[in-house]
């Protein structure tokens, strides 16, 4: 089926650029299910189930061989998917050998594995994209390659998810086969390329076509329909008892559904198939908190919610629209958690193991945002893809890690790039400033979700702090309930470090040996010197926010063991949200015993001096420390002189981490006396100073 720019998609065009980011409503439903197995109430509406035919022509892009359509729709950046594929006319696939595998086992290393199959699929995807903009057979070729490469390799799973396997070992065992994220995504590359190309590969052999329809089928359509494999394929929520789920639901369920509704000839299989898939959706909506944030972090917000986007798409396409949520309040907040998380110059905020700098592709956030229909994110996703240092807006690059969202910025990038023009044209006229100002506009200054328990705030002086209670077994947990991040107009001052690259290590029982995840390398309090600890016992009572007062507050004592003594530790945010701004962070506590000494810990990424250094000409007092940022600003802390201030190093050799905050961060500790009283509070406030 062809689906190219309509009468109706040009009026909502013509909208779009009167507005400078309007949004595109006609996919949203007007009906609202209801919050618990929302999506089963859309499925069993009339018709809807019926709706989804095997070997139906639904995918919403060209056929290959019409060309008109897809020099219309691409338009200019042809040039630029041709010239990306002309650079892998030569490429060699990789072959991974059993011992690369096997890294994972012997080193930890994962890498040994997946950079050899992410080459391959990203390789793939390009070629794919070159051919559909040129059209000559130039790429069909190296296509061909590349599908049966992948149809050769037994397993598309990493070696670092084998272990779902019955064997337990890295390499895949030929008796077994499950479904992991990186299968799911290769399934759904050679589909596609099945999909647009399979008469072209017949006009090789149709081995070829033949060979992927086998792949797919083993690797994918199989292991999904087994129930045998519900327990390896956790992700379906529906093998385990109470099962906790996070972005792999989402995220594979979307891939195994494109691959079905591409390649399943079989009807009741076919239903079968996405009967299951709403059900295991249904059960990730129910287990995840409903305000609407991603616990894992925004940096995980593009395999949550953004899969969970991809998902609805696909349905809402596969079905002619009559499967959708798109209504829905709850899939909006979802949607709106990435323009509320994001703080500036690309920060954002990054609990858990998410990272600090925003990666989300702007054309995803655009896309959910139309379909959805929030300005808040289709005029947030244009405000990131402003290009300040040659004042102008820039069209996004087109991704090439995954085939679907690939060829789906290929549907809508035409819309994209009409309101990237008008925002241009604005630009004659106002300053980027002025325009950048009215993209942000609809985000509120303040956000407080109830149920995940993550506060955001952001002062008239542009002062951002994120806040979080919650418990410590959510998805990719630290053990850090109660800590904060604060920023200082986009310069980051207390950080929260992230993670590093993922080895072996980082999702064993040795998780909690990294520094990066355990509580004293947040900004948090050791109780008779005692840490946080894993365990989802370990949760915050009475959390609460006052977003226009600018506070927050938890109750920390459920957060800590027995052997800390703790009978109750309130920490205390206040950001002064109007006038000279400050944050006060205040410890109320009260003890069984002291045993230890109470240390306190702040996570920084600027250089420290504490009492009695020297700093231009002034020696620092006694009860008070500043913070220089490299960015050039200086924050003084004040603090309870009867704390003594030490500083610690922490040298930044991964360079996941390096990448975004330099060479090292640095860790204030604020120590006790070892007989400190057993109830008393500590108080330490921020402030902006001005040096020479």
């Amino acid at each position: 089926m062809t689906l190219m720019i309509n009468q109706p998609l040009k009026t909502a065009l013509l909208t779009l650029i009167l507005s400078c980011a309007g949004f595109f409503t006609s996919l949203a439903a007007t009906d609202q299910p209801t919050e618990n197995d929302m999506l089963q109430v859309a499925y069993e509406k009339p018709g809807v189930a019926q709706s989804f035919v095997a070997g139906k022509e639904w995918f919403p892009l060209p056929a290959y061989e019409d060309r008109k359509a897809w020099d219309e729709l691409l338009g200019k950046d042809a040039r630029k998917l041709i010239k990306q594929g002309e650079s892998l006319l030569d490429y060699e696939w990789k072959v991974i050998p059993a011992t690369a595998y096997l890294a994972f086992e012997r080193t930890g290393d994962r890498r040994a594995m997946e950079n050899p199959e992410g080459a391959n699929r990203g390789a793939l995807i390009k070629l794919i994209l070159a051919e559909l903009a040129e059209g000559k057979g130039r790429f069909i070729d190296q296509i061909a390659n590349g599908v049966w490469q992948a149809s050769q390799q037994y397993s598309w799973v990493l070696s670092a998810h084998q272990s779902h396997q019955r064997s337990k070992r890295a390499l895949p065992d030929m008796r077994e086969h499950f479904i992991d994220l990186a299968s799911g995504r290769y399934g759904s590359i050679v589909s596609i390329a099945y999909h647009f190309f399979h008469k072209e590969f017949d006009k090789l052999d149709p081995s070829i076509s033949y060979a992927v329809e086998e792949a797919v089928k083993r690797n994918i359509l199989d292991p999904y329909l087994d129930p045998n494999e519900l327990w390896a394929n956790w992700w379906l929520g529906l093998g385990r008892p109470n099962p906790a789920l996070n972005n792999w639901t989402p995220w594979c369920n979307s891939d195994v559904m494109l691959s079905f509704l591409l390649m399943e000839k079989d009807q009741e299989r076919l239903d079968q198939a996405i009967a299951q898939s709403v059900k295991s959706m249904d059960r990730f909506l129910n287990y995840i908190q409903k305000d609407g944030a991603c616990e894992e972090g925004p940096g995980y917000w593009g395999a949550a919610a953004g899969k969970l986007y991809d998902w609805l798409q696909i349905l809402y396409d596969a079905s002619d629209g009559k499967f959708t949520v798109f209504g829905n309040d709850r899939i909006r907040r979802m949607g709106e958690f990435v323009s509320r998380a994001y703080i500036g110059n690309r920060y954002v905020v990054n609990f858990a193991d998410a990272s600090a700098v925003q990666d989300v592709p702007n054309e995803l956030i655009w896309n959910y945002g139309h379909a959805a229909g929030s300005r808040e994110m289709t005029d947030f996703a244009l405000y990131c893809m402003a290009d300040r240092k040659n004042n102008r807006f820039k069209t996004p690059v087109y991704q090439n890690n995954d085939a679907y969202r690939a060829v789906e910025n290929l549907r809508f990038n035409p819309l994209i790039r009409q309101a990237v023009d008008s925002l241009n044209q604005q630009l004659e006229s106002h300053s980027m400033e002025e325009v950048l100002q009215a993209l942000r506009k609809d985000i509120p200054t303040a956000t407080w979700y109830p149920e995940t328990e993550m506060c955001f705030m952001r002062n008239s002086s542009q002062w951002y702090l994120g806040t979080k209670g919650g418990y410590n077994n959510e998805s990719h947990n630290h053990n850090d309930i109660g800590t904060c991040v604060l920023y200082i107009r986009d310069i980051p001052v207390l950080v929260d470090a992230g993670v590093g690259t993922y080895t072996k290590q980082t999702f064993s029982k040795d998780r909690y040996t990294i520094w990066s995840m355990q509580c004293n390398w947040h900004n948090l309090p050791m109780i008779n010197s005692v840490a946080q600890p894993f365990g989802g016992q370990y949760r915050a009572r009475e959390t609460q926010c006052n977003l226009n007062r600018g506070t927050f507050s938890v109750e920390l004592a459920g957060a800590y063991p027995a052997e800390a003594a703790c009978r109750s530790w309130v920490r205390a945010y206040r950001l002064t949200m109007k006038g000279t701004p400050t944050l006060t962070i205040s410890d109320t506590y009260a003890l069984e015993q002291r045993t230890a000494p109470d240390i306190e810990h702040f996570l920084v990424k600027g250089e420290v001096f504490l009492p009695g250094d020297q700093i231009e000409g002034r020696t620092i007092a006694e009860g008070e420390l500043l913070i220089r940022c490299p960015e050039g600003i200086t924050v003084r802390m004040t603090y309870p002189r009867t704390l003594k201030a030490s500083v610690d190093v922490q040298e930044l050799t991964d360079p996941k981490l390096s990448k975004v905050w330099g060479p090292s961060l640095r860790r204030i500790n604020l120590t006790s006396a070892p007989d400190a009283p057993v109830k008393g509070r500590y108080e330490f406030r921020l402030s902006e100073v001005t040096t020479k």
